[in-house]
């Protein structure tokens, strides 16, 4: 039976593939390439692929990430529309962390002539990792309630900007060789044994907005703005997703006080940062993901 739509996304939202797929939801996978080797962006499918990726970095291995050509997204939003008779909803990465969803945007245009009578729509999550995994489940809970097409278009360009990314980082050697913060800040960072506090801004790019000394104030700042981000303060019942990069006590830690400070909050869900995202941030990377006040005005 026909759900008005088909919903799509990329590996990056860093959930698992068992409960992407289990919603119905197709994924595109992103690929890191080591030593001339590509590999999958995994999402948990291989149980040793995480193990391989550390060990890459252990010794010293930099991954090298790069975006989704127009072809490959072509190929793919092909295979969708053969594969289904619905139109295609699919939500791709942030553009302020990476710029493949101008080809993607480009893909779907590229296929207008051939599919006259079917849409392929691309929203520009403004998100990355947990967080565009959660506007990616809202989308799937709007299909399954029985909304349209347009009406959960226009939903997700509405509230896009009201997915938080609050994180930290014990080591911001892999941010600094992104370009994802300043090698001024990186260095610091480093000297004084800080941990600068970062989120998302409105245009999805990140922002080092404050420091503080040492894990446990990071946890503790990162979970009091989620306090102060969200209308309903700590009567929050929203999603909630919690990833990290190899650091699975930091993880633990962050949940416990989440659990604490919203009592009413039925799951915090946890999640390995997938090997893209983590090829910018490294391991030591603590990343919380809720639905709160609209992005605007971060910076």
């Amino acid at each position: 039976m026909s759900k008005n739509f088909v919903l799509s996304c990329e590996s990056t939202v860093d959930l698992p593939y068992s409960y992407i797929s289990g919603r119905d939801i197709d994924v595109l996978f992103y690929t890191y390439t080591v030593d001339g080797v590509e590999y999958d962006d995994d999402m948990g499918r291989d149980p040793n692929a995480l193990d391989r990726f550390y060990g890459f970095l252990n010794d010293g291995k930099f991954p090298t990430t790069s975006q989704i050509n127009v072809y490959k997204y072509s190929d793919y939003f092909e295979s969708l529309l053969n594969k289904y008779e619905d139109d295609i909803i699919h939500i791709a990465m942030g553009s302020g962390m990476s710029p493949s969803v101008n080809n993607a945007i480009e893909a779907a245009e590229s296929l207008k002539e051939k599919y006259p009578d079917r849409s392929v729509k691309v929203i520009d999550s403004l998100c990355s990792c947990g967080g565009y995994g959660i506007l990616v489940d809202l989308a799937a809970d709007l299909r399954d309630e029985g909304k349209s097409f347009a009406e959960t278009v226009e939903w997700l360009e509405n509230n896009k900007a009201s997915i938080h990314h609050q994180f930290f980082s014990t080591d911001l050697k892999y941010f600094k060789r992104s370009g994802r913060v300043s090698g001024a800040t990186a260095t610091v960072a480093t000297i004084l044994g800080i941990c600068p506090i970062m989120h998302l801004n409105s245009t999805g790019h990140i922002i080092a907005y404050d420091k503080v000394r040492g894990k446990n104030k990071a946890i503790k700042t990162t979970v009091e703005t989620m306090l102060s981000d969200i209308e309903e303060g700590a009567d929050y019942e929203g999603k909630c997703v919690l990833c990290h990069s190899n650091c699975i006590d930091l993880a633990e830690e962050t949940i416990a006080l989440i659990k604490k400070t919203f009592p009413k909050l039925p799951e915090v869900k946890l999640s390995n940062i997938g090997t893209i995202i983590a090829s910018h941030t490294g391991p030591g990377t603590v990343a919380l993901f809720f639905v709160g006040k609209p992005r605007v005005g971060l910076d």
